[in-house]
């Protein structure tokens, strides 16, 4: 598989180990990653990767970017060139100009259309994914956008996503149900699992009201925050003013895949009042199912992973009383019901958001 299959980055994401090391050894994959991006993100180890071959330098004018060192690359001497499908990376157009003209294959892994893109933006990244072979896509929504703006059903390809899904798996042929909660809370009520960063986007004060709500209506139920405060420091505000203190725990940051384990499995449902992007798949490997909100325009392509009323539910958008009525539901589901739940979830993940289920299909797009 000598020079059969290049990829160019825009960094090095730590939770695309599992895939990267796949296509590195199955595809013989050579990798080249840039080296930041303006959002905070946990970088995996370059130098162990399979099939690394170097850094480039991200420079960045306002939204758009250079991948400085791309000479670096010779991606004319490859059959296949995967590159992060952004149409502000300068060097993207350059790859796929170049390609096009000498007829070569080039591929782009990106979000592809969110449903919120003005004219002049839709135009612009039509002529970026037409100029590409085939574009790898995180779901199936935006693929229906795509296809509905005119582009061809057969140059978009579903990847989906994953996380370390033999390292979740082999935790969770494990775990079994303990008292984590019952100690901190001294109390037996249901729980409510957040995990991922406090930030504002994701709208975490719409589940402490929704806490109230349940709480005034005779359903008493715990709330665990698993992550660091990035940009929202008034939780613990708005906790103390509606006298929440005894039954939510700020648990910080953590980063024990064991831990998170258990504290998944343990709890009755995972809520993101935002956005949820690979919360969901953390969630759902853990037999946990998972409630956030219905305006998908404004969603990770993750959501879905979420098929409602069978391993999760949608609430209205910004609607803390429809919040309130969708997690009730959760927290009181028999036991032979949330058995049921728990292998509806296992099972979505297993179809699709693991890096054997990506792999194959990479594989399969790419001829190899």
């Amino acid at each position: 598989m000598k020079n059969r299959c290049c990829c160019v980055f825009n960094l090095a994401a730590h939770y695309r180990e599992p895939i990267y090391s796949l296509m590195g050894r199955e595809l013989g994959c050579h990798f080249y990653f840039g080296d930041k991006i303006h959002t905070p993100i946990k970088l995996l180890e370059v130098h162990t990767l399979q099939g690394f071959k170097g850094v480039l330098e991200n420079k960045y004018f306002r939204n758009f970017y250079w991948q400085k060192g791309i000479r670096k690359v010779k991606h004319l001497k490859y059959d296949h060139l995967i590159l992060t499908g952004e149409p502000y990376n300068i060097s993207n157009w350059y790859f796929l100009l170049a390609r096009k003209i000498l007829k070569k294959k080039t591929y782009l892994w990106s979000h592809g259309f969110y449903g919120d893109e003005s004219i002049l933006k839709m135009s612009i990244k039509k002529v970026f994914f037409n100029l590409s072979n085939k574009v790898f896509l995180y779901g199936d929504y935006s693929k229906k956008l795509m296809v509905d703006s005119g582009i061809k059903e057969s140059k978009l390809v579903p990847v989906y996503n994953s996380l370390d899904f033999d390292n979740h798996v082999e935790i969770r042929s494990k775990l079994k149900k303990t008292n984590v909660f019952y100690n901190y809370f001294n109390n037996s009520y249901p729980v409510i699992i957040y995990v991922g960063r406090i930030q504002k986007v994701k709208k975490l004060d719409l589940l402490i009201e929704a806490i109230k709500n349940l709480k005034e209506t005779g359903n008493v139920c715990n709330l665990v925050l698993v992550g660091k405060a990035v940009d929202d420091n008034s939780l613990k505000n708005i906790v103390e003013k509606n006298k929440l203190n005894d039954n939510v725990w700020f648990y910080g940051a953590c980063y024990d895949e064991k831990v998170l384990g258990e504290l998944f499995y343990n709890s009755h449902v995972c809520v993101s009042p935002g956005n949820i992007g690979l919360t969901a798949i953390h969630s759902l490997t853990y037999g946990t199912p998972v409630v956030t909100h219905n305006n998908f325009m404004n969603q990770m392509p993750e959501f879905e992973a979420v098929k409602d009323g069978l391993n999760g539910s949608f609430f209205k958008e910004n609607d803390v009383l429809d919040l309130s009525t969708v997690i009730r539901k959760w927290l009181t589901i028999n036991d032979e019901e949330r058995e049921r739940v728990r292998y509806a979830s296992y099972d979505i993940i297993e179809k699709k958001y693991n890096p054997y289920s990506q792999i194959e299909t990479i594989r399969k797009a790419l001829d190899l």
